[in-house]
């Protein structure tokens, strides 16, 4: 599988302008395809999102790989990610940060997602089941907030816990033909501002 990360980095990532060395190196250190099933793990470096069972998907490399870039996050950082799914983008936050608080609203996939974190050994991510609409309260604020699930609008929730000089990058839209992504800021005096950025498809938010 070495090669085939390696090939993903180089064609998939790097081509398309992820130039982050940290980023870059976190996603080489993660496993992708033990993150999705065994009839899936052939594909698992192909920059395709794939089912990872109750609806859900893990996101293609290159948009895990955008976002995380996007996020510019720093090791002493606290990141609040909604939609943990099969827990891929937050152990690739994880290397990269102080610690992830990971929500899940599909408590099947938080119970798996939490025993599969745990066997590979990722010790600063605690994944709870929760509906990610009104982010996590018990340790906000947030220096980052990460969100792999489509709202029809920004939280207000999700914009109280980003902490000051605070980054979140989150998918909008109606429907799921109809997304962008959005990077919102809020600087030290707690202005915020909105950048849309790429058309995506995620699962609607719930």
């Amino acid at each position: 599988m070495d090669l085939n990360v390696k090939h993903m980095i180089k064609n998939q990532l790097v081509r398309r302008e992820i130039a982050d060395k940290k980023v870059l190196e976190a996603i080489e250190k993660v496993p992708r395809h033990l993150f999705v099933s065994k009839g899936q793990r052939p594909f698992a470096y192909s920059d395709n999102p794939l089912p990872i069972g109750h609806g859900q998907t893990i996101s293609q490399p290159y948009i895990v790989a955008f976002m995380t870039e996007v996020l510019k996050v720093k090791p002493h950082h606290a990141v609040l990610e909604i939609g943990t799914g099969c827990g891929y983008q937050a152990a690739i936050l994880s290397l990269l940060v102080k610690n992830v608080i990971s929500l899940e609203i599909v408590k099947a996939l938080a119970d798996s997602t939490k025993k599969r974190l745990k066997k590979m050994n990722y010790k600063n991510i605690d994944v709870f089941c929760s509906n990610g609409e009104k982010g996590w309260a018990k340790d906000a604020p947030y220096d980052r907030i990460i969100t792999t699930a489509a709202p029809t609008q920004v939280p207000d929730a999700l914009i109280e816990q980003l902490n000051f000089d605070g980054r979140m990058i989150i998918p909008v839209g109606p429907d799921i033909n109809y997304q962008y992504l959005q990077i919102i800021t809020k600087n030290k005096r707690g202005i915020i501002r909105t950048k849309q950025s790429l058309p995506v498809r995620f699962v609607p938010m719930v």
